[in-house]
């Protein structure tokens, strides 16, 4: 089977473990602190809602801003191996100030100096990877990109699940250093890692993609529904259920179907095109969140899970080797652009549901409506694309 095979010669090229293992603890560290964030801002620290958006929209902005200048001029760097270490070093400074912060200042210092320069971390490190492949296994550097991206994702649910327990155990303090042992381990497998320079050294087969604004924007609206998720889920679950941990558990619920999820969408997608796989992406989110906006109970909340990790793993997998495609000569600005519209839709999604009052699962029907844009805009570039195709077709037939 062409799976078997792409997975041992994937293995079997050198430094794809040290990638793996990399991706996979910065998941775990991740995944930690990520559902208890929000909670830990407002039960530890004592911010307001309002505050709580504001600490997340300042300090992704300013994320924002160094992965998308960083980016662009990344690809004239000979080896990009050093701007993930530093980015990693601030984010570990920035983690003790916010591990000690006691008012929204201090939270908001600490959280900015964290973020700020994580943006580079995914970026450059998917950026490498692809150098890497494309130098080491041109035919396979697609799905090379998609397993890399899944065991990034197995590793955020692992640490979920760690980031569950230790707080019952250790509360809020025990996940933080937990999130810092997940940058700490990062620095030291980048300072192990051999990044891969030079001309490439295999037969590159990936076809890039033509730029599209609009299906930028699509994606755009996707990222921001799944970044609403990301912030108020949690929250709307502590309202609901009155357990931060709860969360936790429901995030690791998607972790057994990611990476099957990831591999399937990639080899749906090189076979149907990455934008009918989106769109098909696109339509289980719809779904899962239309279930968070008119259902209270805990075990529907765990049933949506596989379609909604049938989603992410599109949205976090075909969605990310479909834009970087469009920039195949320069790998860093296409990963960076990529975490860039993540992150813009971040400070969108923070911000859109401050027009619904208080905590509630009426949140849902914006990232409902964005979805729906989305899959509007999709099926009109795809019905074009048709169009397009059945009439060079016809031409073609007439010469």
């Amino acid at each position: 089977m062409q799976i078997i095979r792409d997975v041992r010669k994937f293995v079997s090229i050198p430094g794809a473990r040290t990638l793996l293992i990399m991706l996979f603890l910065y998941g775990i560290g991740t995944g930690i602190l990520a559902p208890m964030n929000a909670v830990y801002l407002n039960e530890s620290v004592g911010l307001s809602k309002n505050q709580i958006v504001a600490v997340f929209a300042v300090s992704l902005f300013c994320n924002m801003a160094i992965t998308i200048t960083v980016g662009w001029i990344s690809d004239r760097l000979k080896n990009k191996k050093k701007l993930p270490v530093i980015a990693a070093l601030l984010c570990i400074i920035g983690l003790f100030i916010y591990m000690n912060a006691s008012d929204f200042r201090s939270a908001l210092i600490g959280m900015t100096i964290t973020v700020a320069p994580s943006g580079l971390i995914m970026g450059q490190l998917f950026g490498m990877a692809r150098n890497h492949f494309a130098r080491s296994a041109g035919e396979i550097v697609e799905m090379a990109q998609i397993w890399l991206r899944a065991t990034y994702s197995i590793g955020f649910f692992t640490g979920l699940l760690l980031g569950a327990n230790i707080f019952l155990v250790a509360t809020f303090k025990g996940v933080l250093w937990g999130n810092m042992a997940g940058y700490v381990s990062l620095v030291v497998l980048l300072l192990l890692y051999k990044e891969k320079a030079g001309e490439p050294g295999a037969k590159q087969v990936v076809k890039g993609e033509p730029f599209s604004i609009v299906m930028l924007i699509a994606l755009l609206m996707l990222s921001c529904a799944d970044a609403i998720r990301g912030l108020y889920l949690q929250l709307v679950v502590l309202k609901l259920f009155g357990k931060p941990e709860i969360m936790s558990y429901i995030w690791s619920a998607q972790a057994v179907f990611e990476l099957f999820f990831m591999t399937l969408g990639g080899y749906l997608a090189a076979r149907y095109g990455s934008k009918k796989i989106i769109l098909l992406g696109g339509c289980f989110a719809l779904a899962t969140y239309l279930t968070y906006t008119s259902s209270t109970s805990l075990p529907v909340f765990f049933a949506v899970q596989p379609l909604y990790s049938f989603f992410v793993s599109i949205l976090y997998g075909v969605a990310m080797g479909y834009v970087q495609r469009m920039f195949l000569s320069r790998t860093g600005f296409g990963a960076s652009l990529y975490v860039f519209i993540s992150q813009t839709a971040s400070l969108i999604g923070y911000f859109l549901p401050l027009f619904i009052q208080g905590i509630t699962p009426k949140i849902f029907i914006i990232p409902s409506s964005l979805v729906a844009l989305s899959l509007l805009i999709i099926g009109m570039v795809l019905y074009r694309e048709r169009r397009l195709n059945r009439r060079n077709s016809i031409v073609i037939e007439q010469l």
